[in-house]
């Protein structure tokens, strides 16, 4: 691993001309993450209605025939899925019957690591310390090591072979083919290790060797160069699958509730369809929730842009710059926080009217109590009154 370590000095004037600069793009980065916390709450209610209509209009079915009195409706089977296709990845000469065969490759290549230490000087400036680091990995993309600090670290321009999915189209359970997005759907994935280099590329075969994990690029596999590659294959093979589609004919469509939205579910094994729906509904939680979070931290970050001069023109003196800088921190996310409750209960009122005014209540009667509680502490920290003061010594 080498190393490389550069310092850099920001005057006092242009650390203040930035932080002004950074008050746009707090302001800028509040009002989008506002419009991407509305919209999730909104794509969390539809989803949760489209889930819960079509739980409660969906017919299971068997898969072994196809019935004509539920065509156009939301239908349930479990079966296995099977396909008599052949997958094949012609360029390393390895076939299967399966349902997906993919190829993953990954290139041997040198990593940069920045590491920032910054030290705050009397009279407003810094100096930024970043140290460099380099190291070889194995990574799935080229990385672009003209973008390095250092010129002396390379990794080749392209990468000599990519990874690739072949999906097979004729894929059935029972007497239902399945469409390209339920097919899109199966997961799970066995490995394919390779016995022969026969049928591989000739371009392949110039530097080509098998290894106990699949193909190897380069001249010795277990002293790896830059530049070297390693090649794995795995399968999604046939077996039980359970899916919820619109019957059309004897293949399926995504089914538009009665909103508009579009609902289609598969899951891996025998699932009854009450457990699909629930899990559907219980992964749009955890993505709602997820998607929160974020949201909460991009606002408290876009506040912190805009209250960022305070603690900047404090650090004329290093320790009250950092004491006004906690203070700024702190305002920031409980400014955040009141902005990211408001907006989630103002979406709830417009979605989800009782949910939304309770926590709209529960909300200002928190302000409140906060306020309160500031402003007692501020009456209790006041001097006495004149009238009650001790009298002066004499």
């Amino acid at each position: 691993m080498g190393q490389i370590t550069e310092t850099i000095r920001h005057g006092y004037g242009g650390r203040l001309k930035n932080a002004f600069g950074g008050i746009i793009v707090g302001i800028i980065l509040v009002f989008v993450t506002i419009g991407v916390l509305w919209f999730n709450e909104k794509r969390s209610v539809d989803r949760y209605r489209d889930l819960k209509e079509g739980a409660g209009s969906v017919v299971s079915v068997g898969s072994d025939s196809v019935a004509g009195d539920n065509e156009g409706k939301l239908i349930h089977f479990s079966g296995e899925a099977v396909t008599d296709e052949v997958l094949t990845d012609e360029e390393f000469g390895i076939s299967q019957q399966a349902i997906k065969l993919s190829r993953q490759v990954e290139m041997y290549q040198w990593v940069e690591t920045v590491r920032r230490e910054e030290k705050k000087n009397t009279g407003g400036s810094t100096t930024t310390t970043k140290t460099y680091s380099y190291s070889k990995e194995w990574k799935p993309n080229r990385i672009d090591s003209s973008r390095f600090n250092s010129t002396r670290y390379q990794n080749p321009s392209t990468m000599p072979f990519s990874s690739n999915t072949f999906v097979a189209e004729d894929v059935t359970v029972g007497a239902f083919t399945l469409p390209a997005f339920s097919i899109a759907r199966i997961s799970g994935s066995e490995a394919i290790i390779p016995t022969t280099l026969e049928g591989t590329s000739s371009k392949f075969r110039e530097k080509g060797s098998i290894t106990s994990t699949g193909f190897y690029w380069g001249t010795t596999p277990d002293a790896p160069e830059i530049g070297d590659v390693r090649i794995s294959f795995s399968a999604t093979m046939p077996g039980p699958v359970s899916v919820v589609a619109q019957q059309q004919g004897s293949t399926l469509a995504k089914f538009t509730t009665s909103r508009g939205g579009s609902l289609d579910l598969l899951e891996r094994g025998i699932v009854p369809a009450e457990a699909m729906f629930k899990k559907a509904q219980d992964r749009n939680r955890i993505l709602t929730w997820i998607l929160r979070g974020v949201g909460f931290v991009l606002l408290g970050f876009g506040f912190g842009l805009i209250l960022k001069p305070l603690s900047v023109a404090a650090d004329v003196l290093p320790f009250l710059g950092n004491l006004v800088g906690a203070g700024v921190g702190l305002i920031g996310f409980l400014l955040g926080a009141i902005v990211w409750t408001v907006v989630v209960a103002f979406a709830w009122v417009f979605y989800r009217p009782v949910i939304g005014i309770a926590l709209l209540l529960v909300t200002a009667a928190a302000i409140f109590l906060i306020f309160k509680v500031v402003r007692s502490r501020k009456k209790s920290s006041a001097p006495p009154p004149l009238a009650d003061a001790p009298p002066p010594l004499t």
